[in-house]
């Protein structure tokens, strides 16, 4: 829901005169309703931007996925999962508009209240299913790992391999702070969007969820087209050994170990979320910006530090979110500027 949706009349059911005892008894089956233009049109306009930009993505990597499925074991798999998701997302999208529609003619209740929630907080699991997608998706155009590349880039950059250099510098209070850092990306969007949820500031909510998905939809591409693979795997045994800490490190080596997507390390998707959230800040909660601030910092920092990233990832997770802020305030603006003309 948008903010922008106008208020639309109920499809009213015609019944025929005949009583049902008169009727052929093929007749009496439950006759299949088919989808009229008027609801056709219902169901496009409870999509916003955000789910434009969606549904995008996932045709964009469904036709890659087509083109290049030679490289894939099951690339039409990839194709029909890929439709499901564009499907639940329509579905969720119609029901999230009927629940409004029925809270406003009929009042607020338990239903309504379910299906608003699910309705503006399910990219949250859309951005992760995209994410572990990529596992799959990493060696759609090349076979080869291109760690070599940035791990080049970045001697080129500081004279010395960062994560390499960092390691004397490591100790058990000082790796648990840092994976505690690297930990805070997983809260961001979550505040931010809590907070404009939390103030009925729908269309500040879409716009931050927007600037995400655009920063992350081109990182995700650009991870299709470039495999990186990441320090963790590419530099393993350039290091005097692990490091140590406690819970926060421990927690961070438990994902890194049952739950990782081996790949998609360049752009660093959580650099780009977090520079998308952190300008969503900038322009909707200042002080929020300024709090989230230091903390994206030592975010960016960790990964580095934690043999996650390199550097070069870094820097292409902040161009993607960047770029996914801008994109993405030019849309939500041309959607806001549509829907004036349509009321005005």
């Amino acid at each position: 829901m948008t903010g922008h949706e106008q208020p639309q009349s109920r499809a009213v059911e015609s019944y025929l005169p005949v009583h049902p005892g008169n009727l052929p008894e093929r007749r009496k089956e439950p006759m299949r309703r088919r989808a009229t233009p008027g609801e056709l049109s219902r169901t496009w306009s409870a999509l916003g931007t955000f789910e434009h930009v969606a549904l995008g993505y996932l045709g964009l990597s469904s036709a890659m996925v087509a083109v290049f499925s030679r490289n894939l074991a099951h690339p039409w798999k990839l194709v029909g999962v890929n439709a499901l998701a564009a499907a639940v997302i329509v579905l969720l999208c119609r029901a999230g508009a009927r629940a409004q529609r029925r809270a406003e003619s009929q009042g607020v209740s338990f239903t309504t209240r379910f299906w608003h929630f699910w309705r503006h907080w399910y990219p949250h699991l859309f951005f992760l299913f995209c994410f572990e997608e990529l596992a799959y998706l990493v060696h759609l155009v090349h076979a080869d790992w291109q760690d070599a590349k940035l791990i080049a880039f970045d001697h080129w950059l500081f004279g010395v391999h960062p994560s390499v250099w960092l390691e004397p510098l490591a100790t058990p209070v000082g790796n648990d702070l840092f994976q505690l850092a690297y930990l805070t990306y997983f809260v961001y969007l979550l505040i931010l969007g809590g907070i404009l949820y939390y103030r009925r500031e729908w269309q500040a909510y879409w716009a931050v969820m927007t600037y995400s998905a655009v920063g992350y939809a081109i990182g995700y591409f650009i991870a299709a087209l470039f495999p990186v693979e990441s320090p963790w795997f590419a530099m393993a045994g350039m290091w005097q050994g692990e490091l140590h800490g406690g819970p926060f490190t421990a927690t961070i080596n438990f994902i890194e170990h049952y739950g990782p997507v081996r790949g998609a390390a360049f752009p660093s998707e959580h650099v780009a979320g977090s520079v998308a959230v952190v300008w969503g800040a900038w322009r909707h909660r200042r002080w929020l910006f300024w709090v989230m601030l230091p903390l994206v910092v030592a975010m960016c920092v960790s990964t580095v530090w934690g043999r996650y990233h390199y550097v070069a990832d870094i820097l292409g997770g902040m161009i993607t979110g960047t770029l996914g802020y801008f994109i993405g305030s030019y849309l939500m603006d041309r959607q806001a500027r549509a829907a004036m003309v349509v009321s005005g």
